[in-house]
């Protein structure tokens, strides 16, 4: 059975059905990406007298946030991005959607080239690029209602008069479980569960393609995390959403996700369909990261893939591998560049030492 997206109106792709993760790969090779990252990166600069000194020394003095990520994701697909906390995860998100200016690299959202835009360009496109941060207490204004703080990006994106604007934030709310009932009420009036609602009521309500969702149940208890993924699998479906999904939480990616990409220190080290990737990690960074996962049986006995060393400074990258000065598996080969290519359909990983016996 092949899968195709069918007639696309009002900016929103509808589907003959819903899309899920077992139906992502043949379906990702008859629909163009969405979203197209090549090469992005990010770096800052380091400041103080300690940083001016090595300037003029000829010493390198950037934080390589981001170096050369490349990605694309496909019309209502959730692709999971992974990684330890200061991997980089974050910046690619906020380059994603200019709200940090990448230093280098291409954004294509369509046929449109995102770090090219500026003024009132750029703003025409943020209706179709959202983001839900991380603290849902941080990205709410308590001065503001919550009709108010959903209604905002109507005001900025839209033409829609007072009482469109009105009826579309009261459908809105509905459909992240809320209801109009909650329009009035502050931020200090909801719970965790309900104000991360609300960010996605707000992220939702100008109807665009693509969502960056940055942890968006971190700092949620277990039962309400649950129910924010139903929610979010629940948008996506009916909308024809397409996310980036950040999150430190390997059971839920798992979940979620059709694809997953695991970063280290700034770079992308191996990406692949959910299932694959957990099944056959390639990596011995993935292989680590998901060997640290607990298994929810007291019984259940599994062998340790453990790094040795703590994670190298982002100001001095090693040449090669990023990996190889904690790698278990090292060897000399490792200290030569390595590109991410293509090791089984589908599958992609950094790694000298993949296919080598």
């Amino acid at each position: 059975m092949r899968w195709r997206c069918a007639a696309r109106t009002s900016r929103r792709w509808t589907w003959s059905r819903p899309i899920t993760a077992s139906h992502v790969t043949p379906w990702r090779r008859i629909v163009p990406p969405l979203l197209k990252v090549e090469g992005l990166s990010k770096s800052f600069p380091m400041r103080g007298l300690g940083p001016m000194l090595d300037r003029m020394r000829g010493r390198r003095t950037d934080v390589r946030a981001v170096d050369g990520v490349s990605f694309d994701i496909a019309p209502g697909e959730t692709l999971g991005l992974v990684g330890e906390s200061g991997c980089g995860k974050s910046t690619v998100a906020r380059c994603l959607l200019r709200l940090v200016e990448p230093t280098s690299g291409s954004v294509r959202l369509d046929d449109t080239e995102v770090t090219r835009l500026n003024g009132s360009a750029l703003q025409r496109l943020r209706h179709g690029m959202q983001m839900v941060f991380q603290d849902p207490t941080a990205a709410l204004n308590p001065r503001l209602s919550v009709r108010r703080m959903v209604e905002e990006p109507l005001r900025l994106h839209t033409t829609l008069g007072p009482s469109e604007r009105r009826a579309r934030v009261d459908d809105v709310l509905v459909a992240v479980g809320l209801g109009p009932d909650f329009a009035a009420r502050y931020a200090h009036e909801l719970s965790g569960g309900q104000k991360q609602r609300v960010n996605i009521a707000r992220a939702i309500v100008t109807d665009p393609r693509f969502v960056v969702l940055d942890e968006p149940t971190s700092a949620l208890d277990v039962s309400l995390r649950s129910r924010i993924i139903l929610l979010l699998e629940a948008l996506r479906e009916n909308r024809g959403l397409s996310y980036l999904f950040i999150s430190h939480d390997i059971a839920t990616v798992k979940y979620l996700a059709h694809r997953v990409a695991v970063m280290y220190l700034g770079a992308i080290v191996e990406q692949a369909e959910t299932r694959e990737l957990f099944a056959n990690p390639l990596h011995p960074y993935t292989r680590a990261l998901l060997s640290a996962v607990p298994i929810p049986d007291p019984d259940a006995r599994r062998e340790r893939f453990a790094l040795a060393g703590e994670v190298p400074s982002p100001v001095d990258i090693p040449a090669g591998c990023r990996l190889r000065g904690r790698c278990p598996l090292a060897q000399p080969i490792c200290a030569q560049p390595v590109p991410l290519r293509e090791a089984a359909p589908g599958h992609w990983v950094a790694c000298h030492l993949v296919g080598k016996g």
